[in-house]
């Protein structure tokens, strides 16, 4: 339980399904219910895979390139920083994608891989702590508990996407906004948290 708990921890405010609110309802507008739950389903689905993917195979593509895990954890800890810096400033959920890809995105039929699932869901901060979860001592069922959190996170996306008109409603610009640089706080921390934690395990342990 303390595993998912940490992966649902380490990811959410990541993958901060909040800050995708404002571009699904915007690139949903003309949808019905029906079709916005399912672009929402399938995005959830989506990131599940992708998350999963990299944790699972990530540290096999930094080997055959070369790249240690801790090398990882500070270019990482640098993206998920300015991902971080980014929500402590207003409109931050729009920057996630560019306009163009928001323009272009109104044209197309199916939002839920582009951009929905990448990169607002799993986009390469969500994917860096994905790759850093994994560890060669972790046993198969450590595994399968931080791939459950990978699961129910998905899940807990999928609520707020699906219930994000009534949150909207309900919270209102100056909530969304306050929830973002809350969001942002934390986002910033875990990116120092990486890069120490990566400088420590380079330059102080024997």
């Amino acid at each position: 339980m303390e595993i998912i708990l940490a992966t649902l921890s380490a990811l959410f405010s990541v993958v901060n399904p909040f800050g995708a609110m404002p571009v699904f309802l915007t690139l949903t507008q003309n949808d019905t219910a029906a079709q916005r739950n399912q672009q929402a389903l399938k995005a959830c689905l989506y990131m599940v895979g992708i998350l999963a993917v990299f944790f699972l195979a990530g540290q096999y593509v930094l080997n055959f390139f070369g790249i240690r895990i801790h090398d990882l954890r500070i270019a990482g800890g640098l993206m998920i920083m300015r991902a971080g810096f980014e929500l402590l400033t207003p409109g931050a959920s729009n920057k996630k994608v560019s306009p163009d890809v928001v323009e272009e995105a109104q044209h197309k039929e199916d939002i839920s891989f582009t951009p929905l699932a990448m990169p607002m869901l799993s986009g390469p901060g969500a994917i860096a702590v994905s790759i850093g979860l994994f560890t060669t001592s972790l046993s198969f069922l450590d595994m399968t508990l931080i791939l459950i959190g990978i699961i129910l996170l998905a899940a807990i996306s999928y609520v707020i996407l699906r219930f994000s008109h009534q949150l909207t409603r309900y919270m209102g610009k100056a909530g969304l906004s306050a929830l973002s640089r809350i969001m942002g706080f934390i986002v910033l921390s875990i990116g120092v948290n990486f890069i120490v934690s990566a400088l420590k395990a380079l330059f102080f342990t024997e």
